[in-house]
């Protein structure tokens, strides 16, 4: 992976980050696409195809805290109440991140060439989202007491996986297995979900600051959603497990 890139996308993720600068980091991720690809970036596959292999490239480079840090950064929570604030602070990030986007290409209509870039954009936007959330699913996993375990890239490979299927990593899971690497039916599930997502940033080319305000809002939204997801899901293991020990 280039190094740009996965400092760009880690950049984007932090918390505070100010607008301009979310939209400098959106732009350097952008240019990291091959300008030959700008034309074929318009057919979704390709697109899809470019983010499922970004996102796999980035993954291990996605800081997770773990609990200590996380009580540390967020003045001693912990459970439900941690957990809480993890999923508002994501969804507060991806919010900015899809207002950044939206607000680039409210410029870009003033210039209809530049609109040649537009999937580029997008693509961008979605792989940066996605690195947020797959961070968010794998502090949520830390909360409740349910590390992903294996090495760096084995845990990677597991939250993207989680992420694709929008639940808890379950090691249990036919086919999960402990490998580094998605498999083919995983890298199909990570497109599809990626296509679905891709296809729901095409409001931030909406014209002015519509796509701005649009975007930000469907990201915060899809965020909540799925860190609420992952919090039941994981909240009900944890119940399940100590019910399994008393009995």
């Amino acid at each position: 992976m280039d190094p740009e890139l996965g400092k760009a996308i880690a950049e984007l993720g932090e918390e505070g980050v100010p607008k301009d600068e979310r939209k400098r980091l959106l732009r350097r991720i952008a240019g990291q696409v091959p300008v030959r690809r700008f034309g074929a970036m318009f057919r979704p596959k390709v697109a899809v195809r470019w983010m499922a292999d970004t996102v796999a490239d980035v993954a291990p480079h996605i800081s997770v805290r773990d609990l200590e840090t996380l009580r540390r950064h967020h003045d001693g929570l912990d459970g439900d109440a941690l957990a809480d604030r993890l999923i508002r602070n994501a969804s507060r990030v991806t919010a900015g991140v899809g207002a950044a986007g939206g607000g680039i290409a409210a410029v870009e209509w003033a210039a209809t060439p530049t609109l040649l870039t537009a999937p580029v954009l997008l693509a961008a936007e979605t792989v940066a989202v996605v690195a947020v959330e797959i961070k968010l699913i794998g502090e949520l996993h830390e909360v409740y007491g349910q590390p992903v375990p294996g090495t760096r890239a084995q845990r990677a490979m597991h939250l993207v996986h989680a992420w694709s299927q929008q639940r808890g990593f379950n090691p249990l899971t036919p086919g999960v297995g402990i490998g580094a690497v998605l498999g083919t039916a995983a890298r199909k599930e990570l497109r599809d979900r990626l296509l679905r997502r891709f296809g729901r940033n095409l409001t931030t080319l909406g014209p002015m600051l519509t796509g701005a305000a649009v975007a930000g809002y469907l990201n915060r939204r899809a965020t909540q959603a799925l860190g609420d997801r992952i919090r039941d899901d994981l909240r009900q293991r944890g119940r399940g497990a100590i019910e399994g020990q008393v009995v």
